[in-house]
């Protein structure tokens, strides 16, 4: 029997703009460690598989009436967070989020590893471009860089990243003090990478890291992200709110991954899943609407034009969503946003509602009708599991830990301990050859 895989999206600890106003939340939760640290053990406690920490590399730009409404606007660097995390925990995955558009395949290299190293081999890397104008100019550019080019950029990146990665064999430090030989220099290699868009030496000053790879993780939808993805993900942060867009999502990217020579069976597929839980469907679909009550138009509007990658706070908030031009954002956010807008007619306010509170897949319900889709997504193949998105904390982590995942044990298809203690151990992942030394 196949067997889901649980992810927890916990960069916003909820990514509706409510959640912090929501009764009995945590209002700091976002920027608590000790609360963070509670968080991580009961997700361990419950056998998932990774903590999914997001990054943000910018202040959003947005107009303050919208700016002082964020609960995201201060966050922890994700490192420093799951380096403090992982002396907590002992099996669960830590997947952090790092952009290939504003760092250094080096520094990127290096931190994963120390991570995999400290953890005991349980990191993972989410690979993703940054669309932010305002990051842009955190690290000196004067405009975003282009979408194809930051992807192609993003793939000379995982080349350079993964063969630093693979600098040392695996059983290069010797140790022996009666020699007084500490690693063979035989099993180091120097990358000496030239390319179109990097230029680095290596190699990395850091043993290969304890599961060779930290776990590849990669969320881009569109025709280069998906490119990216059949050429190096492991894990797909999937965004399909159909089983069957689900499905032919799924089918493409391992198309994809044949045709880069790669085994498709070693992808997992875990789409962004938004859970709200009651003792009843009306219950939880009253939950939800209470929560969806608490964003504000302001808080809306912003989500809403960051989405698009287009200012709409100037249009008529009860007219239709006008035509909107190119732009180097998100791709594949900006069609979904579209496709709504289009197939339920909704107003440029009815939109903007959406957009801060949570557009894609809901499952909203009792234990027993969540688990019931869950299965239905595992047995229709659309997904190998989900990253789960809790509404508001602690509440609606703990209805999930508490309610869901037994139910899900009950029927077989979620853990009930861990078989492995590494993230590819969890993910039923292969240890990577080494570029050099397989």
């Amino acid at each position: 029997m196949r067997r889901l895989h649980l992810g927890a999206f916990m960069r916003p600890v909820s990514i509706h703009t409510g959640a912090w106003r929501y009764p009995g939340a945590a209002r700091d939760a976002n920027f608590n460690f000790p609360l963070l640290k509670r968080f991580i053990q009961r997700l361990e406690a419950a056998k998932f598989d990774a903590f999914f920490m997001a990054d943000h590399l910018a202040v959003l730009n947005m107009p303050v009436a919208a700016l002082k409404r964020s609960h995201t606007v201060t966050s922890f660097e994700p490192f420093t967070l799951l380096s403090a995390l992982a002396g907590a925990t002992e099996r669960i995955g830590l997947v952090a989020t790092a952009s290939t558009t504003f760092d250094e395949p080096y520094h990127i290299a290096r931190r994963f590893a120390s991570l995999d190293h400290i953890s005991g081999g349980r990191a993972g890397w989410n690979i993703v471009t940054t669309a932010n104008p305002d990051a842009a100019l955190n690290f000196g550019y004067d405009d975003e860089i282009d979408h194809d080019e930051r992807y192609a950029r993003a793939r000379e990146f995982y080349d350079v990243v993964t063969g630093l990665w693979d600098s040392f064999a695996d059983d290069a430090f010797i140790r022996d003090a009666e020699t007084g030989i500490y690693f063979d220099p035989a099993k180091l290699r120097v990358l000496d990478h030239k390319g179109k868009y990097l230029s680095v030496r290596g190699p990395l000053n850091i043993a290969r890291p304890a599961q060779g790879w930290p776990v590849i993780v990669q969320a881009g939808a569109s025709k280069a992200g998906r490119a990216l993805a059949g050429a190096t993900a492991e894990v797909i942060f999937a965004a399909e709110s159909s089983i069957e867009r689900a499905q032919a999502f799924h089918a493409d990217i391992r198309r994809r991954m044949t045709e880069n020579g790669r085994d498709p069976e070693l992808l997992r597929v875990l789409p962004a899943a938004f859970v709200v839980v009651g003792d009843t469907v009306e219950e939880a679909k009253a939950k939800r609407a209470h929560l969806d009550s608490l964003v504000h138009y302001d808080s809306g509007i912003h989500s809403l034009s960051g989405m698009l990658g287009h200012d709409v706070s100037g249009y008529d908030p009860d007219g239709p969503l006008p035509e909107i031009p190119p732009t180097n954002a998100s791709q594949s956010a900006r069609e979904r946003i579209v496709e709504l807008a289009l197939r339920e007619n909704l107003t440029i306010r009815e939109l903007a509602a959406r957009a801060g509170s949570y557009s894609g897949l809901a499952f909203v319900g009792t234990p027993q009708t969540i688990a019931d889709q869950m299965q239905e997504w595992l047995e229709a193949r659309a997904s190998d599991g989900f990253n789960i998105m809790f509404p508001w904390l602690p509440g609606g982590l703990d209805d999930f830990v508490d309610r869901v995942v037994p139910e899900l044990q009950r029927r077989g298809i979620f853990r009930r301990e861990y078989e492995g203690s590494t993230l590819r151990d969890h993910l039923g992942l292969p240890r990577p050859a080494n570029h050099f030394f397989s």
